[in-house]
C-alpha cells in the first residue's frame, strides 16, 4: 500500500488502492486482507475495517532502489506467508513464495513516447521483467491488456481486464460554481484541464484548443488543476493555475467547469475523464489508447493530436452542456469499485485453485 503513503496518494495508483480497499472492505474482504506499510512514510488514513497491518521498510531512492526493493519484499513474504500476493505498481517481489498478481495500470515508457520516455523505461525495467512472473495480471483498461500482449509482458491467458472506477466523492454538487468563484476568483465560464502538464499531456495542443474554444466562446477561461510535472512548459499564459487538489474540491471543479478538456496522448485508463463525467462535466478529448472505452459515446473524442478539433469539439459542447451533462452521468455510472472488487475477487481465487 506504499502507493496510498505520500503526497500523490489521493491520485493514480493511490486513488486505484484507495477505491479497491473500499470495494473490498464493502464486500466483506476485509478480514482476508494484510496491507504491508513502509514504515519509513506516515501511515496513511486508510478506511474502517478488519485487516491487518504489517510494516515494512524498504529503499525508495538510488540507482539499485528496484533490485534492493525485489529483495526485501520477498522477505517480507516469506515473513508474512500470504496465500496471495496482489501488487497494485511496480514494487515486485524478485521471487514469490505464493502466488502473484500484479495491477498493471499502463506500459506508456514502452507504449509511447520513444527517446523522450527513455528515462521511464530505466526506472521500471526491473518491474516490466518481474511482471512476466505474475500467475494473473490485471489490466485496467483493454487497451492496456492489448499492450502488455503486445510487449510481451503478459500472455492474453493470464490477463484479466478490470476496470477502474470514479471515487463517490465525484458527484454533481450544488453550489460548486460560487465556491470556484470565492476560492479562485473564477466567474465566466471556464476549460478545465486536470493533471500533470508533462509532454505526454500535449500542454501545447492544450493552448491551441483553448484559443480555438475562445472563438466561439470570447469569455472563455482555462482552469489547470494539478502539479505542473517536471516536463510543464515555464509558462501558460491566461490559464488559471490552482494546484494540486482532490476531493471535494476537485469535484467542485469539474461540477462547475464547461467541459474537461483532456489532450493526453496516451493513457492507461484516464480517470480524470471518469470523475468529470460522474460530475456532470462535458469532456472532449483525443481519440487513442483507452480513450474510447471510458468516455465512449458520452464524450466528444477527435483524431489524436488535433489541438483545433479539440478545441472545436469543446465549444460545442459548452453550447449544448446539458445534454453532455446527462450522458456523462450515465455513462459513470457503468464503473464502480464494488464490481472492480468482485472481479479482483474472482482473480485471487482463481490462482488458488
Amino acid at each position: 500500500m506504499r502507493p496510498l503513503q505520500g503526497p500523490s496518494g489521493r491520485r493514480g495508483v493511490g486513488a486505484y488502492a484507495r477505491g479497491l480497499l473500499k470495494g473490498l472492505i464493502e464486500a466483506g474482504f476485509g478480514s482476508h486482507l494484510t496491507l504491508l506499510l513502509d514504515v519509513a512514510f506516515d501511515a496513511p488514513a486508510l478506511p474502517l475495517g478488519e485487516y491487518k497491518l504489517v510494516g515494512s521498510r524498504r529503499r525508495s531512492h538510488g540507482q539499485l532502489a528496484a533490485y534492493e526493493d525485489s529483495v526485501v519484499l520477498t522477505q517480507d513474504l516469506e515473513r508474512i506467508r500470504p496465500d496471495v500476493y496482489h501488487a497494485i505498481d511496480y514494487h515486485l517481489p524478485g521471487r514469490s513464495p505464493c502466488p502473484l498478481v500484479v495491477t498493471l495500470h499502463d506500459l506508456i515508457p514502452w507504449a509511447w513516447g520513444g527517446p523522450r520516455m527513455r528515462g521511464e523505461r530505466l526506472r521500471y525495467w526491473l518491474g516490466r521483467r518481474l511482471v512476466k512472473r505474475a500467475d494473473q495480471v490485471i489490466a485496467v483498461s483493454n487497451s492496456t491488456a492489448e499492450d502488455a500482449i503486445r510487449l510481451r509482458v503478459a500472455s492474453r491467458q493470464r490477463v484479466r481486464v478490470i476496470p477502474e472506477a470514479a471515487d463517490p466523492v465525484f458527484e454533481p454538487r450544488d453550489g460548486a460554481r460560487h465556491r470556484v468563484r470565492e476560492q479562485w476568483g473564477v466567474s465566466a465560464p471556464y476549460l478545465l484541464f486536470v493533471g500533470a502538464l508533462d509532454a505526454r499531456k500535449d500542454p501545447a495542443g492544450l493552448l491551441v484548443a483553448w484559443e480555438a474554444a475562445r472563438r466561439a466562446h470570447p469569455g472563455l477561461e482555462l482552469v489547470l488543476a494539478g502539479e505542473p510535472g517536471k516536463q510543464a512548459p515555464p509558462s501558460m499564459p491566461g490559464a488559471v493555475r490552482v494546484g494540486r487538489v482532490d476531493g471535494e474540491v476537485l469535484a467542485d471543479l469539474y461540477t462547475a467547469a464547461a467541459c474537461l478538456v483532456f489532450p493526453s496522448r496516451y493513457e492507461g485508463f484516464g480517470l480524470p475523464c471518469l470523475e468529470a463525467m460522474a460530475c456532470g462535466c462535458p469532456v472532449a478529448a483525443y481519440r487513442n489508447s483507452s480513450m474510447p472505452e471510458v468516455v465512449d459515446e458520452a464524450g466528444m473524442l477527435v483524431p489524436d493530436g488535433d489541438a483545433e478539433a479539440l478545441g472545436i469539439a469543446a465549444a460545442e459542447m459548452v453550447g449544448e452542456r446539458d445534454r453532455w451533462r446527462r450522458a456523462g452521468i450515465q455513462r459513470a455510472k457503468r464503473f464502480s469499485w464494488s464490481k472492480a472488487a468482485a472481479d479482483t475477487i474472482s482473480v485471487y481465487e482463481s490462482v488458488l485453485r
